[in-house]
């Protein structure tokens, strides 16, 4: 069957030119729309393990501003129109995954050698207007659950209660597109979960203002163009639903995706020297080929991902690092010890670095004077040293037997 669109996502974007949100709300309510789209019916097979399109989004940003929910709830009604099972927004794990077990399908497949084969799944897509209606920070079993379930291998999980006996799921996976705020992150996630756990599987993009003003959305789409241009992204979202089996990665793919995972692993970039983001870089690779085979689906219908593919989705996870870093500089209340920690990774990072440089860096997460003593505290504990940068200006350097933080 022939698509509308060349490319799905562009389309999509196309479709909300009348919405005030950030653009980057919508191309990621787009990819969410897409894996729900697909659900466990395509993967990446690794042997040790598998890559599925599943993803925990969640849009950030100030109330009433930038049209959180809104941006949703545009991508979610598509999912609706195609039967997508959806989860509960508010709950327990032991709700999630009784909503699992009812979710349970089959489907049916051909593989590389051309034999047909079937698969088993219980697949649920959440759309989460108030991420804190749905996430609990002290139910620690649903947390550890979210990070299972995030990684999308094929598995059966069961759990053993007391009062309602055994709950087995086959291949269990959850696609998750949340709305919340700064103030809810920074007043409801602690500081341990930062540098991994269920954290660094979440893609965070932040949008504080609207991208513009649109008193009537009318007069920017007539509402014949809109119903038409809708009807057009459901048709080509349900042959998009259709496609089922194992996605190839071309030689060029390979050999790109190879090259990339020894830089990524022996150059660790500067903006992402913080301790903070060492579980995302852990599981960066992981999002790259999630988001690659949601890119192929928008294009093409056969089960291939490009060279090209990869380095799109590269360029947009890699983009949208500056959001993620808004909102872990802005988790957590931090102690002396932690603050030197800081200091010295990204000292580390840059060889060389102005004092208020790395000011500018660190004055969202700590007060003046505390910034002061931390440095103070790391050049008279011989781990930096103070020096003056070619400008003239104050600057600090590792010292020469200093490893970093420990």
């Amino acid at each position: 069957m022939a698509r509308n669109f060349s490319n799905w996502l562009q389309g999509y974007i196309e479709y909300t030119k009348a919405s005030e949100s950030p653009s980057a709300f919508h191309f990621w309510t787009g990819v969410s729309t897409i894996a729900g789209a697909l659900q466990r019916h395509v993967w990446i097979d690794e042997q040790i393990y598998q890559w599925t399109p599943n993803f925990y989004i969640v849009l950030v940003g100030p109330p009433g501003v930038a049209a959180k929910s809104t941006s949703m709830r545009l991508g979610m009604k598509f999912l609706e129109r195609l039967k997508v099972p959806f989860g509960p927004q508010s709950m327990t794990w032991q709700a999630l995954a009784q909503s699992l077990e009812q979710a349970f399908s089959a489907i049916k497949y051909i593989d590389k050698d051309g034999v047909e084969q079937r698969e088993v799944m219980s697949c649920l897509t959440i759309p989460v207007g108030e991420l804190g209606t749905f996430l609990r920070m002290d139910d620690s079993s649903l947390l550890d659950f979210l990070v299972s379930l995030w990684d999308g291998q094929k598995e059966t999980w069961t759990h053993k209660t007391k009062s309602s006996g055994n709950i087995e799921v086959q291949n269990p996976w959850i696609n998750i597109l949340g709305c919340t705020t700064p103030s809810w992150l920074q007043n409801h996630f602690p500081e341990h979960m930062i540098g991994g756990g269920l954290m660094s599987r979440v893609l965070f993009v932040y949008g504080e203002k609207k991208r513009q003003l649109v008193a009537y959305p009318s007069q920017v789409m007539r509402p014949q163009e809109h119903r038409d241009l809708e009807e057009r992204l459901f048709l080509d979202l349900a042959e998009i639903a259709s496609l089922k089996g194992e996605y190839e990665l071309t030689n060029a793919a390979r050999t790109w995706g190879t090259s990339w995972y020894a830089d990524h692993w022996n150059n660790r970039p500067i903006h992402m020297a913080s301790d903070r983001y060492g579980g995302y870089l852990a599981r960066k690779q992981t999002h790259i080929h999630k988001l690659a085979i949601v890119l192929a689906a928008a294009k093409r219908s056969q089960l291939i991902i490009e060279e090209a593919d990869l380095q799109e989705a590269t360029q947009l996870i890699t983009s949208i690092e500056s959001d993620m870093q808004k909102v872990f500089q802005s988790v957590g209340v931090v102690d002396s010890a932690r603050h030197r920690k800081e200091i010295i990774s990204y000292v580390k990072a840059y060889g060389t670095i102005e004092v208020n440089v790395l000011w500018e860096l660190m004055m969202n997460t700590i007060e003046f004077r505390s910034f002061q003593d931390a440095i103070k505290a790391a050049v008279e504990g011989s781990q930096l040293i103070a020096v003056r940068a070619p400008n003239g200006k104050p600057a600090l350097q590792l010292a020469p037997r200093s490893f970093g933080p420990i």
